[in-house]
């Protein structure tokens, strides 16, 4: 919103309030956004595009088909991706795991008629059970994630010590959805904080610039183009870790598959199919088919991995939640 130069009023949830926007919507997540008109909407990758939709300057899609794939590309990879190492060192380490669960208490849950002690103690053993336990993260696939985390640390450092943002003098939609792990997760819970200051300092550097990006700041860099080549190693990264999970969990969604499997930095995953990432990996299949022969063959050979044209899964009907519906969690369960 404020790179964008869209006035917004920011209101901290409470219980309440989140229901409500459940019930508005028929999914239960964060962030929930509402015009002045009444129209709601939520998940940031949705309300991105809403807005670049609308054409309010500063525009922040590339200038290319390619450029615009990798950057929705990125963003989704990012956003889901990143997921997990981020909630791991939320809720496996203890320092911020009590930091967090007091946090959570005096603010979403001010509104539960308990003492700030007890509400604490709920929810930091309600997250452990949802985003540990529940989500596959084991004692023995733990370093995994910890590596995801060095890994992509390592990749980015010089990308930001060489220019501003990922593609270029000016943000895109990659930069928002690795934002969000980075600004809320990384760069605000004790350990991996510690982590990224002495091993990524110029990702510290970028956290602080796009958040502090205005439509002033960015109004004398052109629309950025297609990824430069420094980007290649995380895209490669990304297709060999990130997109066959999407396979594999698009193709367990289609043959009602309650869990998949996969592997990631070394470590063995076990967790529940997410009908969510599976409608996302439709809509960037279909983005792909749209692009040229030319353009697809760019950029299967930038991610190492070839976007299989799969009709049957492409043709799966996996409508999002919404009002009136029963309200579904951020992977549409």
């Amino acid at each position: 919103m404020r790179a964008k130069g869209i006035a917004f009023q920011f209101v901290e949830m409470n219980i309440a309030d989140f229901q409500r926007c459940a019930r508005e919507t028929g999914v239960a997540q964060m962030p929930q956004l509402v015009s002045p008109q009444g129209a709601w909407l939520t998940d940031t990758t949705a309300i991105i595009a809403h807005f670049e939709g609308q054409g309010a300057e500063p525009k922040l899609t590339p200038t290319t088909a390619t450029g615009t794939f990798l950057s929705l590309l990125f963003e989704d990879a990012f956003d889901e991706w990143l997921w997990r190492p981020a909630l791991y060192y939320r809720w496996a380490f203890d320092e911020d795991s009590r930091l967090m669960g007091h946090q959570i208490a005096r603010t979403l849950l001010r509104d539960l008629p308990a003492p700030l002690w007890l509400r604490s103690f709920w929810i930091t053993q309600r997250q452990k059970r949802e985003y540990l336990k529940a989500d596959g993260v084991t004692h023995e696939n733990g370093p995994a994630l910890e590596r995801h985390y060095l890994a992509v640390l390592d990749m980015l450092e010089p990308i930001f010590a060489a220019r501003p943002y990922l593609f270029g003098d000016r943000p895109c939609e990659a930069d928002f959805g690795l934002f969000g792990s980075m600004f809320r997760h990384f760069s605000s819970d004790p350990t991996p904080a510690a982590i990224l200051r002495e091993r990524a300092p110029n990702v510290m550097v970028w956290i602080a610039r796009l958040w502090a990006a205005t439509p002033d700041s960015l109004a004398n860099y052109d629309r950025v183009a297609d990824p430069p080549s420094d980007l290649d190693p995380l895209l490669r990264c990304i297709g060999a870790d990130y997109l066959p999970y999407l396979e594999a969990n698009l193709e367990a969604v289609a043959n009602h598959k309650p869990r998949v499997r996969f592997e990631s930095f070394g470590g063995h995953f076990e967790i529940p199919t997410s009908t969510y990432r599976a409608a996302c990996w439709q809509d960037l299949c279909r983005k792909f088919a749209a692009l040229s022969t030319t353009e697809q063959e760019t950029v299967s050979d930038r991610l190492g991995f070839e976007i299989k044209q799969r009709t049957e899964a492409l043709d799966l009907d996996l409508p999002p939640p919404s009002k009136g519906r029963r309200v579904r969690n951020r992977h549409w369960r």
